[in-house]
């Protein structure tokens, strides 16, 4: 039957019992998950980071490093133990101002590669603990690296380690970020700490970092808060979602001088540099644990969370989630590329968001 022939079957339908025919909706332009990249069924991404200066998508996985080119999405290289990581559970990437690539282990301290080289730091080089989660340059030049055990600070140019613990609201260090005033920020397992190259402040889920537990959920115990115990990342408690909003395990400062914090269970925080505000699944946030952030070229936000990717332009919200092409629904990293698209890791591989 024709298209004619069906509408015109429809319309005597609708005279004949009454019924109500609305046109199909056009799909709406926007971004979309475009394509996806799988590593293995139990292979976790836990680590994205682009490098624009050579097109590459720098991934860390749960069984070593792949290097993709962006152009083309091919995969340009796999680096592993026998390459020269120190460990093939990779948390975190770093790029620093002298384009060696950092790579944090699990237990196995930070391997770093330039041009075929590579060199490990462990904690009797001076580097603060083997568990290392985050890295971040400074506007001095200096890389920042966020450790179970406290912050490091390593300065290329000399080559010194300074490790902060002390100073921090909390040494187990998941998150790290400088602001366009040079200030870093640290997010940690018991709040959030800021260092303006003189002094340290502090902010828990009593100065307003974390959204209130309106859902009743039980608090978490797997946290090494006031202990120097080992604990995996499992964010459930029997099965059941649980709430610590003082566990902040993204931090990421935007252009404007909005930083924004993402927690376990109290959703995105979001800092003007006098108050918290909040946005929770209650706002459109897909989910309450904020896993990892990133801002676009457009100075949008988007957050990783347990239930899929955020994207909030600061007006509405948007949320991908595996019926629109994810891998998995807990995304725990998440990067941006130039040209408009984020990119998105989640247990077995990767997925490109972009304008379709």
């Amino acid at each position: 039957m024709s298209m004619a022939g069906r509408l015109a079957a429809v319309a005597m339908l609708v005279a004949a019992y009454g019924l109500v025919y609305a046109q199909p909706a056009a799909v709406k332009p926007g971004p979309r998950v475009v394509e996806s990249f799988e590593v293995g069924n139990n292979v976790y991404v836990r680590a994205l980071t682009v490098e624009p200066a050579t097109r590459t998508l720098w991934v860390g996985t749960s069984t070593g490093v792949n290097e993709v080119d962006l152009a083309s999405g091919r995969l340009r290289n796999t680096f592993t133990r026998n390459h020269g990581l120190a460990n093939e559970y990779v948390f975190a990437v770093g790029i620093d101002r002298e384009g060696y690539k950092w790579f944090g282990t699990n237990a196995g301290g930070t391997s770093r590669y330039r041009d075929g080289k590579w060199k490990t730091f462990f904690p009797m080089h001076g580097l603060a603990d083997y568990w290392v989660y985050a890295f971040a340059n400074d506007l001095q030049g200096n890389l920042w690296i966020g450790t179970w055990a406290g912050a490091t600070r390593y300065a290329p140019k000399t080559g010194k380690f300074t490790n902060y613990v002390k100073q921090l609201i909390n040494e187990w260090v998941y998150g790290i970020a400088v602001d366009k005033s040079g200030r870093v920020w640290f997010g940690t397992e018991g709040g959030v700490s800021m260092f303006d190259g003189k002094t340290w402040t502090s902010w828990t889920h009593r100065d307003g970092l974390g959204a209130p537990n309106d859902a009743r959920l039980p608090a978490s115990t797997n946290t090494g808060l006031g202990t120097r115990s080992r604990h995996d990342l499992n964010v459930l408690r029997a099965g059941t979602a649980t709430f610590n909003p003082n566990y902040v395990f993204s931090m990421h400062a935007a252009p404007d001088g909005v930083v924004w914090a993402g927690t376990w269970g109290g959703g995105v925080s979001r800092f003007d540099g006098k108050t918290w505000r909040n946005y929770t699944v209650k706002d459109g946030l897909a989910g309450n644990l904020v896993y990892a952030i990133a801002q676009d070229e457009q100075g949008v936000l988007w957050f990783g969370t347990e239930n899929g990717v955020s994207r909030y332009d600061g007006k509405a919200w948007r949320n991908f989630r595996r019926a629109d092409g994810l891998l998995d629904s807990n995304v725990y990293a998440l990067a941006a590329a130039p040209g408009g698209s984020v990119w998105a890791g989640t247990k077995r591989g990767v997925a490109r968001i972009a304008m379709q």
